[in-house]
């Protein structure tokens, strides 16, 4: 199908573009793909970042930020390391944004692996609940957080990885 001339309504555009952060012209072909439908763009935005995610998968990721953050009364801390493949990623706004959020979800949920891959064979753990990235992002529980992570990864074009994170409470174990 020649989507070259195909007619879309600016305003969706701008909303979706609003929405989601993706390029003009990967806004325009989801809704045309969509029929105009806002919400079906977003889940067809968001099957090509799981896409383009899983190509960048194998690229190395040797820059990045390590950020903490202290919730309010000093009594919980988190600290993360998130990679990304050039030092000019690792300034952006949007990067810095995640990492932060990352900081604030480990202080908030305590997670303890950072996959279901490092669950223990043996454990009855369940991974939404004790693995980072599969976790319910605090801020929007309709996500998880590895969608934060393949967002980022589909708008920047570059791998992108939580490598190590730790969470102090006062008197924790």
């Amino acid at each position: 199908m020649d989507i070259s001339n195909v007619k879309v309504d600016i305003n969706k555009l701008k909303e979706l573009r609003g929405r989601t952060g993706a390029g003009i012209m990967e806004c325009r072909e989801a809704l045309i793909r969509a029929d105009g439908d806002i919400d079906r763009a977003i889940e067809i935005l968001r099957e090509r970042g799981v896409q383009i995610a899983e190509k960048k998968a194998a690229r190395v990721a040797t820059q990045g930020l390590v950020d903490a953050y202290i919730h309010a009364g000093g009594r919980i801390g988190a600290m993360v390391e998130v990679n990304c493949e050039t030092d000019f990623v690792a300034r952006l706004d949007e990067f810095k944004a995640l990492v932060r959020e990352v900081a604030m979800q480990v202080a908030a949920m305590g997670p303890k692996y950072l996959s279901a891959d490092e669950l223990p064979p043996d454990s009855d753990e369940a991974p939404e609940e004790v693995c980072l990235l599969e976790q319910a992002y605090i801020r929007d529980p309709s996500r998880k957080v590895k969608d934060l992570v393949t967002e980022l990864i589909a708008k920047t074009g570059e791998n992108i990885k939580i490598r190590r994170f730790c969470r102090y409470e006062l008197g924790g174990v």
